[in-house]
């Protein structure tokens, strides 16, 4: 029995994707198999920080704007993903919205809904900043 990716992402029948043919490809060999677009790469880092993958999203962070490290919420329960818009602005540039869920150690909901932006430089893309709304 497979693991379902923590991301959601479904194939055409519905299904969710296992984690293994999903987003942890890319967690597992950062080096060798980098997200296609910043959509995958945006989805592969959520699935990062439900999994609590430091080095992934701190390689995946553009250096202009990236963390000397990350820290994550002890207690925190990822709750979901939803991907409400993927806009191309044009061969290396791109933006993706989302609704990010979680609850606390307290039990207490909240949402995390973030236009992200990201930069392809040298064939790979990266998260470089984004606005909370």
């Amino acid at each position: 029995m497979s693991t379902d990716c923590p991301c959601g992402r479904r194939d055409a029948a519905g299904r969710v994707l296992s984690h293994a043919q999903c987003c942890g490809r890319y967690l597992a060999d950062f080096a060798g198999t980098p997200a296609p677009d910043a959509q995958t790469l945006m989805r592969s880092r959520y699935s990062a920080f439900v999994l609590e993958c430091a080095d992934y999203l701190l390689a995946t962070w553009h250096a202009g704007k990236r963390p000397s490290q990350i820290s994550f919420d002890a207690g925190v329960k990822w709750l979901g993903l939803e991907v409400r818009d993927f806009k191309v602005i044009d061969p290396d540039h791109a933006e993706v919205e989302f609704v990010a869920r979680q609850r606390d150690r307290s039990g207490r909901a909240a949402r995390l809904h973030e236009r992200s932006r990201f930069v392809r430089e040298a064939g790979r893309w990266y998260y470089v900043d984004g606005v909370i709304s």
